[in-house]
C-alpha cells in the first residue's frame, strides 16, 4: 500500500487539489478546476477539467498551459469562458486574456487580451451577453489610452502610487493606481468595406459600463438573465476614511447608472438576480460597534422599489447565497450557512419568508447549484475527513451523491471526534478532535491545541494550509475548537466574545481543552497551543495568561491592538469593533512579562492583514521583556520564522513544507523532549551527504 500523504511532505503539497465548480444553464454540463505542482515545484498550476452530471464517466480535462486557466464561466450557449495569462503567438508574458472553449468543440482561443488583464467574466444565463471585470487606469478614457499609460508606467519600471483616498492596501496587494471595472464584451462592427479577408472573427471589444463608478465600483457584477441590467456593489465614502456599501442598478445597453439602495449605517452587498429578473438576494448588515457585533442577514431586494425584505428570519445563522446561481425557480433559492461545526444546506422560500433544511450529510457544502426549476443541485463539499470534491443533491430527499471527480481522497491517519463541554457561564461550546489511530489509556497521544481565525468564522471544512492530520500523523492528538465568536451557533455566542477576545474566547478555550484534556487517550502532560491570525492573536493572549502549554505557535498574529489598528488594511472595520477599552485590556502585548513558554513566531512580509511590525514588535518583545528572554550570551528559547516573499498565507509549496517541518522539529523539542534535524534549506544545517549507491 502506498505510503500516506500525510507521512511525506512532498507527496502532501504534490496531491491534486479539486477546487470550485460552475454549471452550464441547462445544468447538463460541470466543470471544476484541479490545481497540480508545476514543472518546477515551486507553484500551482490550475487546469479546467469536466466532471459527468451523472456521474457515470470519468472527469476528462479540458485545458492544459504552463500559467493554467481560471474563473470558468458558461455562456448561455454553452460555450466556456475563462481566463489564463498563456503567452501569446510571440511567446512574451502576457496579464491574464479572456479565453473560450467553444461549446462544439475545438481548440481555446483568444477572445480578448489587453493590457492589465483580465479579472473576472461574468455571463447571462438566458442571452449572449458576457461581462468582465478588468483594471482601468484612472488616466485612461478608453483601450487605447490604457495601452498607452500601461506601457508608460511598465516600460520605466514605475511602481509608485499617490494615493488620495483610503484603503491603499489589500490582504496582499497594493491597490491603484489601477482601478476595477465592469465592461461588457461586444463584437467588432465589421460590415461593409471593414470586413475581414481572413476567416478569423474579429476579437470582441469592450465597452465600459461603470464609467463614473471610479474607486466606488467594488468589482462585484451581477447579470440579470437577459443580461440588460447588473447590479454591482459600490462603496460610498464617509468622513475619516469610513465607508459603507450600496447597490447600484447599471443598464448595460446605455452604461446609465443609478444608486438602488444605499443607507447610512448599513452595508449592503448584492447577489444573483432571480430568473425572472425582478428581484435579487442581497446581504444587509448594520454596522457593527462595540457594543454591538456584526449581524449580516440574508435578504431580497425589489429591482423595481429597491426595498429590501429580510429573509429566513426564523434561522438564527448567517445565511449566504449558495452560490453565484443559487435560484431554484422564481420564489425560492438556495443557501449556505456555518451550523454546528458543519455546513447547512436551507431552501428558502420569499414568499413565506420561511428557511427549511436540506437533511444532507455532514459536510460543508459551497458552490451549490440547483437546476433551474428542478430537484437537483450541483456542489462542492468537504469536511475534516475529505478535502473538495463534487457532488449531486436530491432537494427533496437530501441524498448525497459523490461524482467521478478528477481528485481521489487521501487516506486518513486517525479518527475524527465532535467533542463538546460546558464553558465557564454554562454556554455549550464544541470542536473537533483528530485522532492518532494508536491513541488509547496505554498510549495517550500529546495534545495540540489549534484556534481558527477569522475571528468570525468555524473549524468546518478542509483545508491544505492548516492541516490537522499531518499532525496526527506525527503522533498528536489536535483539538479543533469553536470559542465564541465562531460562527454557526447563533447571534448570541458571536456576541458574548465580542469586544472582549480576552474573556469568553480565551475561557471557552481553556475550558474545553480542560475536558479533552481529561480523556485516558490524551496526555495532558504535552500540548502545545497554536493558531494563526486571530487563532494568533489567542496564542499570545495565551502565553501570558498561562503556563499550562510546553510550546505556543503563533502565525501571522495581533500583538499590540493599538498599533494593529491603524496600520491593518482595513482599518475602519476594526476601528468599529476594538475601541480603546478593548485596546488596553485586551492587548497581549501587556502581558509579555509574564510570558514564560517557548514560542515559534511565524511571519510573511507580504501580509497587510497583520502587518510584520505585529511580529517583529512581538520577536523583539519576546528577547527584551519577557519572562523567558534571551540570556546574557544572546540565546533563546524562541524561535521567529520569517517569509519575506509571503503574506498572510503561506502558499508557496517549498515554503509550505518548511512551514510545517519547522514547527514539528519546534513541537518535538519541547513538547515531545526530542532533538530533531532542521530542513537543510534553512541553512543552519550541513547538506546531506550525497548517496554512494551509483544505482
Amino acid at each position: 500500500m502506498a505510503e500516506s500523504i500525510f507521512a511525506d511532505l512532498d507527496r502532501y503539497v504534490a496531491h491534486p487539489r479539486t477546487a470550485g465548480l460552475c454549471m452550464s444553464p441547462d445544468g447538463s454540463r460541470l466543470v471544476t478546476t484541479v490545481q497540480t505542482l508545476n514543472s518546477k515545484k515551486n507553484g500551482y498550476v490550475t487546469a479546467l477539467w469536466e466532471v459527468d452530471p451523472t456521474g457515470q464517466s470519468p472527469a476528462r480535462r479540458l485545458t492544459r498551459s504552463i500559467k493554467g486557466e481560471a474563473g470558468p464561466a458558461f455562456a448561455a450557449n454553452g460555450d466556456l469562458y475563462f481566463t489564463s495569462a498563456r503567452p501569446d503567438e510571440a511567446g512574451e508574458d502576457e496579464d491574464s486574456a479572456l479565453w473560450c472553449l467553444p461549446a462544439n468543440g475545438g481548440e481555446a482561443r483568444v477572445v480578448n487580451r489587453r493590457a492589465g488583464g483580465i479579472t473576472s467574466v461574468i455571463t447571462a444565463a438566458e442571452a449572449d451577453v458576457t461581462t468582465v471585470t478588468a483594471p482601468l487606469l484612472p488616466g485612461a478614457a478608453d483601450e487605447d489610452s490604457q495601452q498607452s499609460l500601461h506601457s508608460l508606467r511598465k516600460d520605466n519600471s514605475v511602481k509608485a502610487v499617490l494615493h488620495s483616498g483610503y484603503p491603499v492596501r489589500y490582504w496582499d496587494h497594493d491597490l491603484g493606481p489601477a482601478q476595477t471595472h465592469a465592461f461588457m464584451l461586444e463584437a467588432e462592427d465589421t460590415t461593409g468595406g471593414d470586413a475581414p479577408l481572413t476567416p478569423e472573427p474579429a476579437l470582441p471589444r469592450l465597452r465600459w459600463i461603470t464609467e463614473g463608478l471610479g474607486r466606488t465600483f467594488e468589482g462585484t457584477v451581477h447579470l440579470s438573465p437577459d443580461g440588460s441590467q447588473a447590479l454591482v456593489g459600490v462603496t460610498v465614502p464617509e468622513a475619516k476614511t469610513d465607508r459603507r456599501s450600496g447597490i447600484s442598478l447599471v443598464d448595460t445597453v446605455t452604461g446609465a447608472h443609478h444608486m438602488l439602495i444605499d443607507t447610512p449605517g448599513m452595508t449592503f452587498s448584492p447577489g444573483p438576480i432571480s430568473p425572472d429578473g425582478t428581484k435579487a438576494v442581497v446581504i444587509a448588515s448594520a454596522k457593527p460597534t462595540p457594543d454591538n457585533a456584526l449581524a449580516p442577514r440574508l435578504s431580497v431586494l425589489n429591482i423595481s422599489s429597491g426595498a429590501v425584505t429580510p429573509v429566513a428570519e426564523n434561522l438564527d445563522l448567517w445565511l449566504n447565497p449558495a452560490s453565484s446561481h443559487p435560484w431554484i425557480d422564481e420564489q425560492r433559492l438556495l443557501a449556505v450557512a456555518d451550523s454546528n461545526g458543519r455546513g447547512g444546506l436551507f431552501i428558502v422560500d420569499i414568499n413565506t419568508g420561511e428557511a427549511t433544511q436540506v437533511p444532507v450529510e455532514d459536510a460543508v457544502y459551497s458552490e451549490v447549484f440547483p437546476v433551474l426549476h428542478g430537484t437537483t443541485a450541483y456542489a462542492v463539499r468537504s469536511s475534516y475527513a475529505f478535502p473538495d470534491e463534487v457532488v449531486r443533491i436530491d432537494l427533496d430527499t437530501g441524498a448525497v451523491t459523490r461524482l467521478w471527480n478528477p481528485t481521489q481522497r487521501p487516506e486518513l491517519p486517525g479518527t475524527l471526534e465532535d467533542v463538546h463541554t460546558d464553558a465557564s457561564d454554562g454556554v455549550v461550546v464544541r470542536g473537533w478532535l483528530c485522532l492518532p489511530k494508536r491513541a488509547s489509556a496505554e498510549q495517550p497521544a500529546p495534545l495540540l491545541l489549534w484556534i481558527h481565525g477569522g475571528p468570525l468564522s468555524s473549524w468546518n471544512a478542509w483545508t491544505w494550509r492548516w492541516n490537522p492530520w499531518l499532525a496526527v500523523e506525527q503522533g498528536y492528538a489536535v483539538l479543533l475548537p469553536d470559542p465564541a465568536l465562531s460562527t454557526g451557533y447563533g447571534q448570541d455566542f458571536v456576541q458574548r466574545g465580542w469586544n472582549a477576545w480576552g474573556d469568553k474566547p480565551y475561557t471557552d478555550l481553556m475550558s474545553i481543552t480542560d475536558a479533552v484534556e481529561g480523556r485516558e487517550d490524551i496526555d495532558a502532560s504535552r500540548t502545545a497551543a497554536m493558531g494563526g491570525s486571530f487563532g494568533g492573536y489567542m496564542a499570545n493572549w495565551i502565553a501570558g495568561q498561562t503556563d499550562r502549554f510546553k510550546a505556543i505557535v503563533t502565525h501571522a498574529s495581533l500583538w499590540a491592538l493599538d498599533q494593529f489598528g491603524p496600520t491593518t488594511d482595513m482599518s475602519p472595520f476594526w476601528r468599529r469593533q476594538i475601541d480603546q477599552t478593548m485596546m488596553d485590556r485586551d492587548s497581549p502585548h501587556d502581558f509579555v512579562g509574564e510570558i514564560v513558554t517557548p514560542m515559534l513566531v511565524i511571519h510573511g512580509d507580504k501580509d497587510y492583514r497583520v502587518p510584520i511590525g505585529e511580529g517583529l514588535r512581538l520577536w523583539y518583545e519576546l528577547l527584551a521583556d519577557s519572562g523567558l528572554p534571551a540570556d546574557e550570551n544572546g540565546d533563546t528559547l524562541h524561535r521567529f520564522l520569517y517569509f519575506p516573499d509571503e503574506n498572510h498565507w503561506i502558499l508557496k509549496p517549498q515554503h509550505t513544507k518548511i512551514w510545517y517541518q519547522v514547527i514539528f522539529t519546534f513541537l518535538a523539542q519541547h513538547v515531545l523532549g526530542q532533538q530533531r534535524e532542521l530542513p537543510p534549506q534553512l541553512g543552519l544545517t550541513p547538506p546531506e551527504a550525497p548517496s554512494d549507491d551509483a544505482g
